[in-house]
């Protein structure tokens, strides 16, 4: 097959959107912030409700994968350093 004949399908990458809280080029607490939000959410709402999706997009865009690892971790352990409950 040529790279003449090759299809190109459209890719669409999505970024979390400006959020006035986080003004400056650091993320870090943007990250931090929608992590913890979207886990008060779906303790409160539960994972079926969508507004919650916006948090976790934004998370997933933001946040290393190492981070997610240990506070997902440190979530299971009982000594996650921030209050989720609501």
């Amino acid at each position: 097959m040529s790279d003449d004949e090759r299809e190109t399908k459209p890719f669409k990458f999505v970024t979390a959107g400006f959020d006035a809280r986080f003004p400056h080029q650091n993320q870090t607490k943007h990250c931090w912030q929608n992590y913890v939000d979207y886990y008060k959410c779906i303790n409160a709402k539960g994972e079926d409700f969508a507004p919650c999706k916006q948090f976790y997009l934004a998370y997933r865009s933001l946040c290393p994968n190492s981070w997610l690892e240990r506070w997902d971790t440190q979530r299971e352990n009982g000594n996650f350093p921030a209050k989720l409950d609501s």
